[in-house]
């Protein structure tokens, strides 16, 4: 039996636009003709059609299928293991963005309600990586200390936001100033420096005991990310990360419990 263009589309669900490009690129051309010159499908090329949307479904692009399809030596269980295994890291890759998605809809839930507007404005560079946020979220969510500080966070104004932003701001010049200047990071001003990076953040967010001021001390070594909410690329040097890490371990042991609070 013969079928037109318009009965082809129709059965097999695409459009003739889709079979005219088909027949324009070699891929698939009627075999038969109408008495009237109208080209007709036959059972051959319908067989063809099937294996053509069975390798497109699966992704092959149009030169590869016809590779397949007019290569006699052409290894079609080779291309379909092929095709198989980027299927397989495509479906990795979905899910990872998937998990990437739910995690980042739970740390919306506990986070900062301003507007991407308002965000901009006040942050400035200092921005707040979601990848890190996601993992910081997902590792302390059941801490007390972590619900304490995200429930203060999200009570902060506009205004409060552009207090703590400001006053970060200045903590950072005087930080610069004293490690360009070669002082000892268990100096004095260095010492001072980290204690006023743990009363802003016991004042702003949660209290912060110097054994956990050391511990945040701690990240700024080994996640650039995490120091970058302190200091942003545009205003580190190259070793200020350890030189602040030496210096808040240093106000640690200068310090007595009681001095904590």
């Amino acid at each position: 039996m013969s079928y037109s263009v318009g009965q082809v589309s129709g059965f097999a669900g695409i459009t003739v636009r889709t079979l005219h490009h088909y027949d324009k690129a070699g891929l698939l051309s009627p075999g038969d003709r109408s008495p009237a010159g109208y080209r007709l499908y036959n059972d051959a090329d319908l067989s063809r059609l099937q294996q053509i949307l069975f390798y497109r479904e699966l992704g092959f692009p149009l030169d590869e299928i016809a590779t397949i399809l007019e290569d006699p030596q052409a290894n079609a269980l080779d291309h379909l293991r092929a095709r198989h295994r980027l299927l397989n890291d495509q479906i990795s890759k979905l899910q990872r963005l998937v998990e990437v998605a739910e995690q980042a809809m739970e740390v919306q839930q506990t986070g900062v309600e301003l507007s991407p507007e308002e965000r901009f404005e006040v942050f400035g560079e200092v921005t707040f990586d979601l990848t890190y946020a996601t993992q910081a979220h997902l590792k302390w969510q059941h801490r007390e200390s972590y619900q304490r500080s995200m429930a203060r966070a999200a009570e902060h104004s506009k205004e409060d936001w552009a207090k703590i932003m400001a006053e970060a701001a200045d903590w950072r010049l005087r930080l610069t100033a004293v490690f360009d200047a070669g002082e000892p990071a268990d100096g004095e001003r260095a010492m001072d420096l980290a204690e006023e990076h743990r009363q802003h953040i016991a004042r702003w967010f949660t209290p912060c005991p110097t054994d956990v001021h050391g511990r945040i001390a701690d990240g700024f070594v080994t996640d650039p990310r995490a120091f970058a909410l302190a200091v942003p690329p545009t205003g580190q040097r190259p070793g200020l990360a350890p030189y602040l890490r030496i210096a808040v371990h240093a106000n640690a042991v200068r310090r007595s419990p009681a001095d904590d609070a």
